[in-house]
């Protein structure tokens, strides 16, 4: 399955408001513990129609509300989801040939579809958090090496 991350569909303004009342009252109905939550829905001939969802599902939704509240484009992908080398690059925030590289010095699992390379999203993700949790652990030793220094 392949996924285009490519459109960016900003929310306006009405549309942050919206969301943000939409979060605070969906988190008040999410602090019960059951596993599966009812809403209603009220359609186009005025009726309402209940629907029954995973809780899981509007918790996800209430974190989709919160992202458009702060004014951020947001898109589902699947954790099996296949992305290309571009979509992957936006994805780390790098440029198309440094995700090439990476995924040629074995830095992330790919295959090919053809001639083209294909990155699961999980795997992406896993290489990410990786990569954050070094950026991180660096910056508290050189945060040590300061203070052990006498340079803050």
């Amino acid at each position: 399955m392949t996924t285009s991350l490519t459109a960016l569909d900003l929310p306006d303004a009405r549309e942050s408001e919206l969301a943000q009342r939409g979060q605070q009252e969906l988190a008040a109905f999410l602090s019960t513990k059951f596993e599966t939550q009812r809403i209603a829905i009220v359609g186009d001939d005025n009726q309402t129609h209940t629907i029954e969802l995973p809780a899981r599902a509007l918790s996800m939704l209430r974190d989709i509300l919160g992202e458009l509240a702060a004014g951020n484009a947001v898109q589902v992908v699947p954790v099996h989801a296949e992305l290309t080398t571009q979509e992957a690059a936006n994805m780390l925030n790098v440029s198309r040939p440094h995700m090439v590289k990476l995924l040629e010095d074995g830095k992330l699992p790919f295959h090919k579809t053809g001639r083209h390379r294909r990155v699961l999203f999980a795997d992406l993700m896993e290489y990410k958090q990786k990569r954050e949790h070094e950026s991180l652990e660096a910056m508290q030793a050189l945060a040590d090496q300061a203070q052990d220094t006498g340079m803050y």
